[in-house]
């Protein structure tokens, strides 16, 4: 290459192709926006107890101490909504980035989360998983659950702008297809 010809410069990326295609493999998709609902039901009752364990324990501690908790009480009230939202990308983050790729609720509904590419999830994508969700429904809460009507792989909003899929794990899957061959 001499001084005259252009220089490649940058990074060069490689887009991988989608590896789950809804038309050859069905059996990942059925069912599973409404289990995924009923998933997050559950996720959002296991992430609310230790909170409300919490609230229980300030309110005995109060009650046992005359009022002089309440004291200690408000002054670390500062910190209260920072551990909460330690406490929700925890649990998203080691939940996703464990071996079975899903929170408790998704295991409950065989289900699984998957980059669109096909790779497990890990902590990090749990964690900006579980942000990207929460700030989407905050602005736009029937947005995010119509536009897994309109698309074949039953994507949410949440979903594309992160870039991963939820399907049946494989056990459910295998189910579905024996069902259909029968």
């Amino acid at each position: 290459m001499t001084d005259n010809e252009p220089r490649p410069i940058g990074v060069s990326i490689e887009l991988k192709p989608h590896a789950y295609d809804p038309v050859a493999n069905p059996e990942l998709f059925e069912g599973v926006l409404a289990r995924r609902l009923l998933a997050f039901v559950i996720d959002l009752f296991i992430l609310v107890i230790p909170i409300a364990l919490a609230w229980i324990f300030m309110a005995a501690a109060t009650i046992a101490t005359l009022g002089l908790a309440l004291v200690l009480f408000a002054l670390l009230a500062p910190l209260y909504w920072p551990l909460i939202v330690i406490w929700v990308l925890c649990y998203y983050g080691f939940t996703f980035g464990s071996a079975a790729s899903a929170t408790i609720g998704m295991r409950v509904m065989d289900l699984e989360m998957r980059t669109w590419y096909g790779a497990p999830a890990y902590f990090v994508l749990g964690a900006v998983h579980a942000v990207v969700y929460w700030i989407t429904i905050s602005f736009l809460t029937p947005l995010i659950l119509l536009v897994g009507f309109f698309n074949d792989r039953k994507r949410l909003l949440h979903d594309m702008v992160v870039g991963t899929v939820v399907i049946n794990n494989p056990a459910r899957s295998q189910m579905i297809r024996d069902v259909r061959r029968a």
